[in-house]
């Protein structure tokens, strides 16, 4: 393992011994956002852990176009271009499971999630999430014996491959009661706390997987359990973190000293909230649509400001150009927004599901965000222009710690939201 590695799979241990500790785990595939990320690491001396998700990254390209070794090569020359040191790097596998083919029978999904974990492990990601928790065309969800058994499967190539790439062997994480990649699909007026049987169960019922298939050295390394602490977000509302609530769930940590939790969909929680997730053993804390919003915020601001400081008639906007591109294919949110074409609009924009992030790789969408940076260019961008449409970032240009130009400003929205979980994790 990196060394990052082998600090991240001692963190129970840490925790079990008083350290107050927790790690951010990015999950996005924006170049930006991967950038502040690293720097924000590099300017700390910490380690980075960066997830790409099952729909993002696979052995078919995902969403993104790469497979797992084009993610690891596209954020380690990310890494080599700014000078982050990659013994400070974990790579992660997020959602690793049948769910970008939950449309074919399990035996067929099942057959296409082990040749995506094959690819995670032979390229060298050291933290394996397993999520084999979602129904295929059957429909049903599996019982959970079932998802153990097929997180072990998936277990047991990640081993082999990791072996014949002559790579560590990877950390896992696994979990029953594990949110939806991509973000809710319903309503979360009826968000359910995990128990605290369901959370000793999920460990006993993996543990037993694995020790049917000769894996409890691979066990003896998963780390983490996915379980719901009744934190979630929709398009427009967050539900908060509230201790009490899961103070039982928290609790079975004590009986399960290998492990901590990995929380889910913490984006959009206040840093009192987040703090209090990692006090009571979340130590682990995923975070991806949050960072692309902020950076759409940006992007949006800077469109407007380039119309004030280099209007040009022929330069489409940057909402208008990336309303074209979801319209145009609709398939990444036309089912996770309803209502009138109106509140489709306002939802495809600014959601905080932030569906829009699945479209930036778009040819069409990168030729716009070419645009405007061109535009824009390397000019300093007067602070009055900053306050009006980028007034979050106004206090830090002011104080002369952020540049006033445009990718500056771009990497400085990001790394807002990052300074929160540093901050929350101590």
């Amino acid at each position: 393992m990196s060394q990052a590695t082998d600090r991240l799979a001692a963190i129970a241990a840490r925790r079990a011994a008083g350290e107050r500790c927790g790690i951010a785990s990015v999950c996005s595939a924006h170049p930006l956002v991967i950038e502040a990320a690293l720097r924000h690491g590099k300017a700390r001396g910490a380690d980075v852990l960066i997830e790409a998700t099952c729909n993002q990254v696979n052995h078919e390209g995902g969403y993104t176009g790469m497979t797992p070794v084009d993610f690891r090569r596209f954020v380690q020359t990310i890494a080599g271009r700014i000078g982050f040191p990659l013994d400070r790097l974990v790579l992660g596998g997020d959602h690793l499971g049948p769910n970008p083919w939950k449309h074919l029978p399990a035996p067929e999904a099942m057959a296409k999630a082990s040749r995506m974990v094959d690819a995670y492990a032979e390229a060298g990601f050291t933290k394996i999430h397993l999520d084999a928790s979602m129904g295929c065309a059957e429909g049903a969800v599996p019982p959970d014996a079932t998802i153990a058994a097929r997180a072990a499967e998936l277990a047991e190539v990640a081993e082999a491959a990791a072996e014949r790439a002559g790579g560590p062997r990877p950390v896992y994480v696994i979990g029953t009661e594990v949110p939806v990649p991509g973000g809710a699909l319903e309503a979360m007026d009826h968000l359910a706390v995990t128990t605290p049987e369901a959370a000793r169960e999920t460990v006993r019922i993996h543990r037993h997987a694995f020790s049917q298939r000769g894996l409890d050295q691979a066990f003896s390394r998963a780390i983490g359990v996915v379980v719901q602490p009744g934190v979630e977000f929709g398009n427009a509302e967050v539900i908060t973190y509230r201790p009490e609530r899961a103070g039982a769930l928290a609790g079975t940590l004590r009986d399960l000293p290998q492990f901590v939790f990995e929380a889910h969909s913490t984006d959009y929680q206040p840093v009192s909230a987040l703090t209090a997730l990692v006090d009571d053993g979340f130590a682990i804390l995923k975070v991806g649509p949050w960072l692309t919003f902020a950076l759409r915020e940006a992007f949006y601001g800077l469109s407007h400001i380039a119309d004030i400081l280099a209007p040009d008639p022929a330069r489409e906007g940057l909402p208008a150009a990336m309303e074209r591109v979801m319209l145009a294919a609709p398939g990444n949110w036309k089912n996770y927004y309803h209502g009138s074409e109106a509140e489709q609009r306002i939802e495809r924009h600014f959601s905080f599901s932030d569906r829009i992030r699945y479209y930036w790789p778009a040819p069409a969408a990168r030729q716009a965000t070419d645009a405007l940076m061109q535009a824009l260019g390397d000019r300093d961008i007067p602070l009055p222009l900053i306050s009006q449409y980028l007034g979050r970032l106004d206090g830090v240009v002011a104080n002369g710690s952020v540049a006033p130009k445009a990718e500056a400003l771009l990497i400085a929205s990001v790394t807002e939201v990052l300074d929160i979980y540093v901050s929350a994790t101590g």
